[in-house]
């Protein structure tokens, strides 16, 4: 596949395919089974060509034999066609599926398709795959089933209806806010559903198709899809354990004006990076320079492992910060929040009136609950964050020690480095071992990332040794194989 070819790139389609290894049977079949579906479900369009047997063979550390195979099944179907000097590609519009016009069956894949393999572990079961992938507390707390049991609705006269946010809401939020040392009215804040909908509000009213979007490599891999989905092109910073390179974001905004700009400064994902608090007001300092709308994201904030977090971003300007109890007490619970300027909440509620009317009511009556007594509710989840941080990589150390894991101040994730390989070919080997992880190159726009795996701490500890076996397993089976190309690359995105 040569450079600029309009083609499936082979680590995207690697990515879409999910998990396609862990069921039963030969591995030929399993993956002519997912294209199968993946050409009926229009995500491979009539005409797309397929990556070259070696090419997607080492992406998805098989032998060559099996991708051969796999496409053999498929083109006996009459699914693709296979011709010497064309390469491969799905067969003509005749199988488009149903329902296509055939203007729809000729054109590209749909925009809100995903490759994020973090997204698509979610749309999948799990048939015994142990999740190190998707980093989000697993069972509601007590207290939030208590908090239903004990809900008091509004009046007669309230017709539910809230896109800014139920108001005792928005109060509790910005009481937060202004505790934290960050003065806030409740006019500043915009109740969302989780704070994967706020950033796709904020981009969706901030970035034009072709802007510049600000971004740390590594970053959120949602993050990315949002602003890709948006036609935005990541503008990458590198970043590391002192956060984003403030020096490097400076003269990237200088030199290109992006249209936004999006960081996690504190716990950051994946690293667990801090941004000192004199980078952070120098960052704040020079995007109100530069005119660049600067988004902190502070989800993981209020999960330090050891010494208390730093001052939020917003405490040195002119910051929209966005948050979320999702990942602090559960993933089902799906409270989000903006905080920034009034006349910027205003205008969100606006667009986010458009998309849903206002986040559920009964849960935000709930969360209001919730975060009268979160300090109290965080304190043990802090606890055992600490223990299991330690004891997965206590356990790394033992059966992993050529692997590259350190510490991390706080979130949930640690950002582990193979001493070679890469990441995308080793996380499909995981999976057949019984281990979901994410690879670097989802979270690095760059492609930098690839000899980077992604692991969150939340599972028990004596699901975590089992992970680390299985990944041990899966290590020494990479080691025997012959040497594979990396597949990582940098993905549409302006490096500084």
């Amino acid at each position: 596949m040569t450079p600029g070819e309009p083609v499936e790139a082979v680590e995207s389609l690697t990515a879409r395919l999910g998990r396609w290894s862990a069921g039963r049977g030969p591995l030929y079949l399993l993956l002519a089974g997912r294209l199968r579906q993946m050409i009926e479900d229009g995500l491979l369009r009539p005409g797309a060509p397929l990556p070259a047997d070696r090419a997607l063979a080492a992406a998805l550390a098989v032998g060559r034999s099996t991708v051969v195979a796999a496409y053999e099944t498929l083109r006996q179907e009459g699914r693709i066609t296979r011709r010497q000097g064309s390469g491969t590609r799905v067969a003509d519009a005749a199988l488009a599926p149903v329902g296509d016009t055939p203007e729809e069956a000729a054109g590209p894949a749909r925009a809100h398709d995903t490759s994020n393999p973090l997204f698509l572990h979610l749309l999948e079961p799990a048939d015994g795959v142990i999740m190190l992938s998707c980093a989000a507390p697993a069972g509601p707390p007590p207290q939030l089933v208590d908090a239903y049991r004990t809900l008091t609705f509004p009046s007669d006269g309230d017709l539910g209806y809230h896109p800014a946010g139920f108001p005792a809401l928005r109060e509790a939020i910005a009481a937060r806010f202004t505790a934290r040392g960050v003065p806030t009215g409740p006019e500043q804040v915009l109740v969302t559903t989780g704070a994967q909908q706020a950033l796709s509000l904020l981009t969706r009213h901030l970035v034009s198709p072709g802007d510049r979007v600000l971004v740390e490599a590594p970053t959120y891999a949602g993050a990315l899809d949002v602003f890709r989905e948006a036609a935005g092109v990541p503008l990458a910073v590198p970043s590391g354990v002192d956060g984003i390179d403030v020096t490097a974001a400076e003269r990237a905004m200088a030199a290109e004006r992006p249209a936004l700009g999006y960081v996690i400064s504190c716990f950051h994902n994946p690293t667990g990076g801090v941004l000192p608090p004199l980078a952070g007001r120098r960052l704040v300092t020079a995007a109100r320079r530069h005119g660049v709308p600067l988004i902190d994201d502070e989800v993981l904030a209020e999960l330090p492992l050891s010494a208390p977090a730093p001052q939020p971003l917003a405490a040195f300007g002119d910051v929209i910060s966005i948050g979320s109890l999702s990942k602090l007490l559960w993933g089902g619970l799906r409270i989000g929040w903006v905080r920034g300027d009034a006349g910027l909440v205003s205008r969100l509620s606006r667009l986010k009136a458009l998309h849903d009317l206002g986040t559920d009511v009964p849960t935000q009556l709930a969360a209001v609950r919730l975060l009268a007594g979160l300090d109290e509710l965080l304190a043990p989840r802090r606890a055992r964050l600490r223990a299991c941080h330690d004891h997965l990589r206590a356990e790394l150390e033992r059966l992993l020690p050529s692997w590259h894991c350190p510490p991390v101040p706080g979130g949930q994730t640690l950002w582990a480095r193979l001493p070679h390989g890469d990441g995308v070919s080793f996380a499909q080997l995981g999976l057949r071992h019984g281990v979901a992880v994410l690879p670097g190159a989802a979270l690095d726009p760059t492609g930098r990332s690839h000899a980077h795996l992604r692991l969150h701490f939340l599972h028990e500890p004596e699901v975590l040794t089992q992970a680390v076996e299985r990944l041990a397993h899966a290590w020494h089976a990479y080691q025997d194989a012959p040497p594979r190309p990396r597949t990582g690359t940098a993905l549409n995105a302006i490096t500084v």
